[in-house]
Formats: C-alpha cells, sequence, structure tokens
C-alpha cells in the first residue's frame, strides 16, 4: 500500500501524525509526504475529468489521510494514478468542511472509498460525490499508549484552549487549591519531535483523573467550524488513558455512539467557580475502578487499530502485522472487559 500524507506537521495535528505512522507500520506501506500548498493546478483536475481511472488494472493500493476535503484533489498529483492501483481510498479528518469538497471528484470519481470522521454529514457527502462515505472517527492508540492506573497525582488537567474564564493556569491553580482541587497547567513540551510530544501528552492524561476540554461550539476559535460539534484527539486520548473528560462534551449522533455514559463530566456552563464546584463533588465518589473503566472502554470503541481494520477489509490488504496487533489487541479488550465491565 502506497499512504498520501497530507497532514500538517504542526502540534495541534501530531495525534493524527502518530496515526499515520501507525497505518504504515500495521499496513505495511511505503509513506509519500506531500507539501500543504502543492494540490494539482486547474488544467490538471479538468483533464482528470476528461480522461477517466482504469479501475482494477493496477495491482498497488493507495489510501489518501487528508486534513480536509481539499485533500481529495491530491491523488491527481501520484504518477501513474489512473492505472497503477487496483484500490484507491481517502480518510478525512475534518470532514465536516462540507462546502470544501471538490466538485472534481464528482465526475473524475477516483476513489473506492472515502472515510469520514464525522457521520453526522455522511449525507452531505454522498450528494457531493454520488456515493455513500464509510464512517471512520476520531480514534487513539490505546493499546500502546493508553494507561488504567488508578494512581493519578493530579485531579484536573488543562491541555489546549480553553474559553476565557479557564484560560489563565495561575489563576486556574490559585481558585483550583483554595476548594482542595490538584490543578495541573497545561504541560510544557520540548517539541523535540512531534512523536516524543505526543507520548509526553498520552503520559499526562494518565496521571490526571479529570482532563479539561469544552465542545468548541461553545469555545469557538477562526479555524474550528461555527456550527458542527466533533470530537478531537483531546478527548479520545484522554480517554485512553484512563481520564474523565470535564466540560461541555459534543452532541450528535456519531459522537453519541462513541462515548459511554461516566466517560465526561458536564460542568453545563463555562464559569469557572461552578465548574470547580462540580469536579470537587465528582471527586469525592472518585475511584481507581473509573480510570480502569475508561480504558477498557476504549480499547474497545476507540482503538486506531479498529479503524485500520476496515481500511485494510477495504482495499484487500491482509497485513500480517496488523493481524497481530488486533489479536493483541482483543486479548486485552477480553481481560479488562472481566474485570471493569461486568
Amino acid at each position: 500500500m502506497l499512504i498520501v500524507d497530507c497532514i500538517p506537521d504542526s502540534q495541534g495535528w501530531d495525534p493524527i501524525n502518530h496515526l499515520v505512522r501507525m497505518a504504515a507500520d500495521c499496513l505495511h506501506a511505503e509513506v509519500v509526504r506531500v507539501k500543504q500548498d502543492d494540490l494539482p493546478s486547474q488544467l490538471k483536475r479538468a483533464a482528470s475529468v476528461l480522461s477517466q481511472r482504469s479501475r482494477g488494472a493496477g495491482s498497488e493500493t493507495c489510501l489518501i489521510i487528508g486534513k480536509a476535503p481539499t485533500d481529495l484533489l491530491r491523488i491527481f498529483k501520484v504518477p501513474g494514478w489512473r492505472t497503477r492501483f487496483c484500490w484507491i481510498g481517502a480518510w478525512i479528518i475534518d470532514s465536516f468542511w462540507t462546502d470544501w469538497i471538490p466538485t472534481t471528484n464528482r465526475f473524475s470519481q477516483p476513489y473506492d472509498d472515502v472515510f469520514i470522521t464525522s457521520l453526522e454529514d455522511a449525507d452531505a457527502w454522498e450528494t457531493a460525490l454520488r456515493a455513500r462515505p464509510t464512517w471512520l472517527p476520531w480514534g487513539s492508540d490505546v493499546l500502546a499508549l493508553g494507561s488504567s492506573g488508578g494512581d493519578r497525582p493530579w485531579d484536573l488537567t488543562r491541555v489546549g484552549r480553553q474559553p476565557l474564564e479557564w484560560e489563565d493556569d495561575v489563576s486556574n491553580q490559585m481558585a483550583a487549591e483554595e476548594v482542595g482541587i490538584r490543578f495541573h497547567p497545561r504541560p510544557s513540551f520540548s517539541r523535540t519531535s512531534g512523536q516524543a510530544n505526543h507520548e509526553e501528552l498520552m503520559l499526562a492524561y494518565g496521571e490526571t483523573k479529570f482532563l479539561l476540554a469544552f465542545s468548541n461550539t461553545v469555545n469557538p476559535t477562526n479555524y474550528t467550524h461555527p456550527t458542527r460539534e466533533y470530537l478531537t484527539g483531546r478527548w479520545v486520548d484522554a480517554l485512553g488513558a484512563g481520564a474523565v473528560v470535564a466540560g461541555i462534551a459534543p452532541r450528535g449522533p456519531g459522537i453519541d455512539r462513541l462515548l459511554w455514559p461516566g466517560a465526561t463530566l458536564d460542568l453545563a456552563t463555562t464559569d469557572r467557580a461552578g465548574g470547580l464546584a462540580t469536579i470537587g463533588k465528582a471527586l469525592a465518589s472518585w475511584t481507581a475502578e473509573v480510570a480502569h473503566r475508561n480504558h477498557a472502554f476504549a480499547l474497545s470503541r476507540l482503538d486506531w487499530r479498529w479503524r485500520l481494520q476496515a481500511i485494510a477489509e477495504a482495499s484487500g490488504e491482509k497485513p500480517a502485522r496488523l493481524a497481530h496487533q488486533l489479536q493483541q489487541l482483543r486479548e486485552r479488550v477480553s481481560a479488562t472487559s472481566a474485570l471493569t465491565l461486568a
């Protein structure tokens, strides 16, 4: 398999860059990384419509892993794409930007399968592409980087962007200490590599009971969708490491399928004083079983390997390394379910 990696090399995309490395390993794939501004010209897009792909002519498989729908166009830059591949798929992470789906793909139809992370947008994608997409939601490397440990030195950890009321960590810490909550400010990273940062962040998630996070609709910025709610790596990685996500969770059919009772703690508003009071009450009843249970559910619902299995099946690939890791995952799910989900 050839993986065309269209993901930015930036800290916010470290979880997906980790996924790309996992996919390359599990699917025995070669990875070709593309420049963010290297999209095909209008002439090349027009030519793709006139010269259709010869399906089944080649022997290779190809997967585009894209940040946004515009990355669907990148297949036209792959040498020999019309005859080289027996299967071409695309996995679009920020699939909620449905207005960005290129019309070129509707006419040239280069893809055998398109995978999206937002179930709520499946109808819009089907209309745009004249083909039904497959839902492959956000996940986490729960098997290798997750945690079920009950020894957690921090009650509440802050990671990433927060609403104004929670943005300043100095006052956050003072307010938390006043009500007996051990607060950890945003972790600092050396940025030696995105992989090292991602692993450090997973360790931080495994050391806290609650992680602070709010849906994009109550904590908007210029790069989040104004109306479509969605999960990101912060949510699923924290759950994979056994933490409860405290804040205001996004809502939607796909999100409701992924999460479970106890995965989140609803703070109702972004008010810090009220939020700390709610967290304090939850801490009074917190036990190590909470971390064990979140980790167990994350193994069965969120691990990236389940998503990679779907891609392997769609492409017809049968990679031995993925099969081995799926067996390890099933054994871990079975073991944790016997302990925590009964």
